[in-house]
């Protein structure tokens, strides 16, 4: 497993877990469960849907959209740009950029080993707002990566909004790099770029993902 691959699949894994989750279970409860849940839909299916793409989006798309807090991803990506965009460019984005990452990150899934995963104890505070669980992977030449999950309590209980591996987080990295792209174009060229890379099934490398400096900006996100 190299450090492409588990990007975003433990995202899956965790969200995986919330299928079968209760709103009074603590992040790392969720996440304790999640890799076995995930290894057992994979455990059966992995070479149809290593033979199916379209069903493989399905599978993923079924665990991981009720589970992820798609919006408040979205507006901690777009940042500035999300207070300046209509309403109906916000709901544009928010799927736009779900479905382009379920498609890039897709192969991760099907490499999944619940074995070279390792939860940390929590040390976070029982009633808080947001979350870190950590966790370490185990790469194939043996070193050890951490893998830390950004989770939001919401009503219906805990949602994944963030990784970050090696200390590098996803929206910050994200935030910069459609930033840029958004001042040198517009905000509604990226969408139609995201709309697209979903509609293929395009992936990028993820050298093209620049490194983010600076905190996350935190907007106002409703509870859901």
């Amino acid at each position: 497993m190299n450090r492409r691959v588990f990007t975003w699949l433990a995202a899956a894994a965790l969200a995986a877990g919330f299928a079968t989750s209760h709103a009074e279970e603590s992040p790392v409860d969720v996440v304790t469960g999640a890799a076995d849940a995930l290894a057992a839909a994979l455990r059966d299916n992995r070479p149809a849907l290593e033979a199916d793409r379209a069903a493989l989006y399905a599978m993923i798309d079924g665990i991981l959209e009720p589970r992820f807090d798609r919006r408040y991803a979205a507006q901690l990506v777009l940042a500035r740009s999300w207070r300046s965009a209509s309403d109906d460019q916000r709901a544009a984005f928010i799927d736009a950029f779900y479905n382009a990452m379920l498609r890039k990150y897709a192969d991760g899934v099907l490499q999944f080993d619940e074995d070279r995963l390792t939860v940390l104890p929590f040390r976070g505070e029982p009633d808080a707002k947001r979350a870190t669980v950590k966790t370490e992977v185990v790469l194939d030449d043996g070193s050890t990566v951490p893998v830390n999950y950004g989770l939001v309590r919401r009503k219906a209980g805990w949602k994944v909004y963030d990784v970050t591996i090696e200390g590098i987080s996803y929206v910050r990295n994200f935030r910069t790099e459609l930033a840029a792209e958004i001042n040198a174009t517009s905000l509604d060229a990226v969408i139609s770029r995201l709309q697209g890379a979903a509609g293929d099934g395009a992936s990028e490398d993820d050298s093209d993902v620049v490194a983010a400096s600076g905190a996350v900006e935190d907007p106002t996100s409703d509870d859901e």
